[in-house]
């Protein structure tokens, strides 16, 4: 994508959805950065550096602000430094970004080290430190919460998996294709499946499987991954790391100038945001505590998501070192760039939202 930082014009976000955040995040933050310190996850110093620069605890305890305990937001949080790790490192740059056989390899023994608590691969980082997680989340939530975890997880690796063999082809995926991929590889699954263990609200598997309920954390995770695709431009276009965004496809499919992708995809963005605002309300008033528990829990994360992309280091950073967290006052859109609440049309893969 031949642009140049100079050229970015993003519009202000359009987020009417309520903001909340745990009142021991601060302290929660403390014990997570002590975690990482002695984790084998991150090779080196500087490694270290950028995983604590995600403010992971500051990012879920937007998601579960009324986390049942500080342990519930800690260990959460810390899948969150995890992970966010692990896509620095292995996905997106390191030994396997390019390397796509490599990393469905890798991704499928860290998937049954999640699995199989007995599990060893004393050759990866990565696997020990996500297998104390584990332990954590099974000593934490039910039987069924950790399932629900451990499949979302599986979604997300598959989603990480698709787009490194995309890259390692130079294939720019389609405008359909890209949500469908989006919203596996951004790792929302995985992050909103810990609502439930955050909060120990389980909800019941009728609730959990109904059409309405099953689009609504499809939808809430595409909002946030287009939030994070316009928040981590201007470090991915200084990096030379714009193979798949939702504006690089944009621009190669439809041959937009960057303007005029960045207007296509707010519109794309405000419409999956209304639709929704509208499946919610359909679904709320006949909720049970659980179920709307994590439905506030969907609102709460795209609200937050929003909050601590335009704030943290690891998109605001363009230089090798991370910057401290900027926390001048935010200013919000106040009308949608596009008010059609009907789900996108002509992208299949999304229409049954």
């Amino acid at each position: 994508m031949a642009v140049t930082v100079n050229e970015i014009d993003l519009p202000l976000i359009f987020c009417p959805l309520e903001a909340a955040r745990h009142p021991r995040a601060h302290l929660v933050d403390e014990r997570a950065k002590e975690w990482i310190r002695r984790s084998p996850m991150c090779a080196a110093d500087e490694e270290r550096a950028w995983t604590v620069a995600t403010r992971s605890t500051e990012f879920f305890a937007r998601f579960a602000p009324d986390a049942a305990t500080d342990d519930r937001l800690l260990w959460t949080s810390l899948w969150v430094y995890w992970g966010f790790a692990f896509d620095d490192n292995r996905c997106d740059s390191g030994p396997f970004s390019t390397r796509p056989a490599a990393f469905s390899a890798l991704a499928g023994r860290v998937q049954r080290a999640l699995e199989a608590p007995t599990a060893r691969d004393e050759g990866e980082g990565f696997v020990p430190a996500l297998q104390e997680i584990g332990a954590a989340f099974r000593s934490l939530g039910s039987q069924l919460q950790v399932r629900r975890f451990i499949a979302a997880h599986r979604a997300w690796l598959s989603g990480a998996t698709w787009q490194v063999g995309n890259a390692a082809l130079g294939r720019m995926p389609d405008l359909d294709e890209y949500p469908a991929m989006r919203v596996l590889a951004a790792g929302g699954e995985p992050t909103f499946a810990m609502l439930e263990i955050a909060t120990g609200h389980e909800v019941p598997a009728q609730d959990m499987e109904r059409p309405a309920v099953r689009a609504l954390p499809e939808m809430a995770i595409m909002v946030a991954a287009l939030d994070n695709d316009r928040h981590s431009l201007c470090k991915e276009l200084v990096r030379g790391q714009t193979d798949q965004n939702v504006y690089s496809v944009l621009m190669h499919h439809q041959g937009l100038s960057l303007h005029e992708a960045v207007t296509t995809a707010t519109r794309l963005r405000d419409r999956v945001l209304l639709r929704f605002m509208e499946v919610h309300d359909k679904v709320r008033p006949g909720a049970g505590l659980e179920l709307a528990t994590y439905l506030q829990g969907l609102r709460y994360g795209i609200r937050g998501n929003a909050e601590w992309g335009v704030r943290v280091p690891r998109y605001l950073s363009l230089g090798h070192v991370p910057d401290p967290m900027d926390d001048a006052p935010l200013e919000w859109a106040e009308k949608p760039a596009d008010d059609d609440r009907s789900a996108p049309r002509g992208l299949p893969t999304v229409a049954w939202w």
